[in-house]
């Protein structure tokens, strides 16, 4: 089996279709399905069902997927590598990052790389969760990550940026919006809006966890797909909402009350790659670093990840 082949392969299920992936790699479509066809005689076995409309992958193709995938962007962050060692200019920087990051820290971050590095365009790939940006970014979706700091099982570099905490957020009417902080056990009759995006904590979400903690379950008012749109409905008056301080800031300015937690919710943020970080990677991290609020805190453990407070480290985030 060939580089191309394996390239051919991940176009046509990322189209789910033979006809517009062969638009997008210009070639033929007989040529495209002759080389999915050697590709398929390689391995063994079918990879993908041909469907009157579309295509969709064999149990073969699903276990084959994830390695053609890294192969194929390897090779193409490889050569964005070796032009960066070198100096040169141009081409892309793919940056994987959660949906939360992306609001509240990313765009001062991208909006000073653009005037330090204007020949270098950057590509942001958003996730859900710290899972989900870990495995893509294994599968080389991107050349780095922001986010918490990853998994224990992590094998790449991991550089520490700062910390970020992590706040409740209420309507302007609420009866705690006066106090300077407020301690978990006082919210347990209050409802919450919650978020797809909350982090895991030993299989349990944040919330459930840290209530569970002080004695009490969480009542949920609404659930969120996201973090920005659950701060929204928190200053609206529909219930308690947790949310990182600089998502706050970013998703809804001063329209709602930000309350920390005593003891203060934190947990690390960092940068982490599957492989050394160099040239426009390393330049990246850099430009995040200077411009986080409270400099480069040294915190992060590059062997783990979790939240921590006054009291606890916990781990599995």
């Amino acid at each position: 089996m060939s580089l191309r082949q394996m390239e051919y392969f991940v176009t046509v299920v990322e189209e789910e279709s033979f006809t517009r992936a062969a638009e997008r790699l210009h070639v033929t479509q007989p040529a495209l399905s002759h080389q999915i066809k050697a590709l398929e005689k390689s391995v063994g076995g079918a990879l993908l069902e041909r469907m009157p409309r579309g295509v969709r992958l064999t149990v073969m193709g699903r276990a084959f997927l994830p390695h053609a995938e890294i192969a194929v962007r390897s090779a193409v962050q490889a050569q964005r590598a070796a032009r960066a060692a070198a100096g040169a200019e141009g081409g892309e920087l793919h940056i994987a990052t959660l949906h939360s990051v992306a609001v509240g820290i990313l765009p001062d971050v991208f909006a000073r790389w653009r005037r330090a590095h204007p020949g270098v365009a950057l590509v942001l790939h958003e996730y859900a969760t710290t899972e989900a940006l870990e495995e893509r970014l294994e599968r080389g979706v991107a050349d780095l990550a922001v986010g918490p700091a990853p998994s224990r099982q992590w094998q790449g570099p991991v550089v520490p940026v700062g910390e970020e905490e992590i706040v409740l957020v209420v309507a302007f009417d609420d009866r705690l919006a006066g106090r300077t902080s407020v301690r978990l056990t006082e919210l347990a009759d209050r409802t919450w809006v919650r978020c797809a995006m909350e982090a895991v904590i030993d299989g349990q979400r944040f919330l459930d966890w840290a209530c569970a903690e002080a004695g009490f379950v969480p009542r949920t008012a609404v659930r969120t797909e996201h973090t920005s749109t659950a701060v929204r409905m928190a200053a609206a008056g529909v219930g308690v909402a947790t949310a990182p301080s600089h998502v706050v800031r970013g998703a809804v300015g001063e329209d709602c009350v930000v309350l920390p937690v005593d003891p203060p919710w934190r947990r690390a943020l960092t940068v982490f790659s599957r492989v050394d970080l160099t040239g426009a990677a390393a330049a990246f991290a850099d430009v995040l670093c200077d411009a986080w609020p409270h400099g480069n805190s040294g915190s992060s453990n590059a062997g783990g990840a979790g939240w921590c407070s006054a009291t606890s480290s916990l781990s599995g985030v």
